[in-house]
């Protein structure tokens, strides 16, 4: 008998549109003296490099990057991101590019530093390395730079066209940041859970499945090891804590982009840094508190009970492990109400990632919440 599948009639495509996928970093060297053995990897991304630091980033480096550049022949400058990563420090480290004749550029430091080098490279249309100072964040990893004003709060994001060339995560380099920034690293990678679970809604994707599950899985992983590797800096777990911070955290927003990358705990950050109190708080921190805000809100809006339970589970994790409950926690407890009402209408912007809940959310709920969260029953 023939089989009628060899006949069958082929399949028509319901739509042509082709979609870019800037999932990973061509190259990811990670490990003790990471630095050291990259040499090569510069070399043959260019052989005049702009260095982009904050002072503080380009001392933690200084002994490990320099060296390998200089005994493989590189050209190299720094320039600094100061004041922040705005348009004024952008526009700045252009002019340093072109005096430089930069072929080449690495970013060095946390996650307003690496923003600032990838959008440079970005708009100078030049490769990029890099190589992050502390696991904070997974900015080193991600094909996005956040853009704030000259004092620090929050303008826009802007989706770059590639993931770095290479990313360098030396566990030295690491291993000398204070442990305030892998806690708050640990804040800021857990909310891909809470957020993308949220944001992803039904969607049968594969990629966006799979980027769902993934941040179930690094949740787990934070829970079973975040508590060791912060008691013991160096050790195998504090590794496995810092690759799923900086790099795990990564792989999600890379293979589900923006559906599976931020929604009111980001929201919450991004209104939070329009508050001159909160800038010394380091944007993990503020995005962990902005989780159990989000939570507040389910609870609140859905009656959910899950979200009850998590916000729970959550409050004992963040004791344990030092992460910020609440405004007092923050700094904020006595910040006008003016100034958090503020927040919150930022927060709750037309365009704003916090729209991506399943419900309606007013700037006015959104501030119950906030304040809501002083209470931790």
């Amino acid at each position: 008998m023939t089989d009628p599948t060899l006949h069958a009639a082929p399949v028509t495509p319901t739509t042509r549109t082709v979609t870019p996928l800037a999932i990973a970093p061509a190259q990811v060297l990670r490990g003790w003296g990471a630095i050291a053995q990259s040499g090569s990897v510069f070399a043959a991304l260019g052989q005049r490099p702009l260095v982009v630091g904050g002072d503080r980033s380009l001392a933690a480096v200084e002994s490990h990057l320099f060296p390998t550049l200089t005994t493989h022949n590189l050209t190299v400058t720094t320039a600094t991101y100061h004041p922040d990563c705005s348009e004024t420090s952008l526009a700045h480290l252009e002019q340093a590019t072109t005096n430089h004749q930069a072929d080449l550029i690495i970013g060095v430091g946390g996650g307003k530093a690496l923003d600032a080098a990838k959008l440079l490279a970005h708009r100078c249309h030049l490769p990029i390395v890099t190589l992050p100072t502390s696991a904070a964040t997974c900015a080193a990893w991600t094909a996005l730079s956040n853009i704030y004003s000259d004092a620090g709060a929050f303008h826009y994001d802007v989706g770059l066209h590639n993931c770095p060339n290479a990313l360098i995560l030396d566990y030295d380099v690491i291993h000398t940041a204070p442990t305030r920034t892998l806690v708050a690293g640990i804040g800021d990678a857990i909310a891909k859970w809470y957020e993308a679970s949220v944001s992803s809604g039904d969607s049968t994707h594969t990629l966006i499945i799979a980027a769902v599950q993934q941040a179930r899985i690094l949740r787990d992983i934070l829970f079973q090891k975040a508590g060791s590797a912060i008691a013991n800096p160096g050790s195998p777990d504090w590794c496995e804590v810092v690759d799923a911070t900086v790099l795990l955290a990564g792989v999600i927003g890379g293979l589900g982009g923006a559906q599976c990358r931020t929604v009111a705990a980001h929201a919450v950050h991004n209104g939070l840094t329009h508050i001159p109190a909160a800038h010394p708080v380091l944007h993990g921190e503020k995005v962990a508190y902005g989780i159990l805000v989000q939570l507040r809100l389910e609870e609140q809006v859905q009656r959910s009970q899950l979200a009850h339970s998590s916000r729970q589970q959550l409050l004992q994790f963040y004791r344990d492990l030092g992460l910020p409950q609440t405004l007092e926690d923050l700094g904020l407890g006595q910040v006008p109400l003016d100034q958090l009402r503020n927040a919150a209408e930022i927060a709750c912007h037309p365009d704003s990632d916090l729209h991506h809940l399943p419900f309606p959310v007013t700037s006015d709920q959104l501030l119950a919440a906030m304040v809501a969260t002083t209470t931790l029953s």
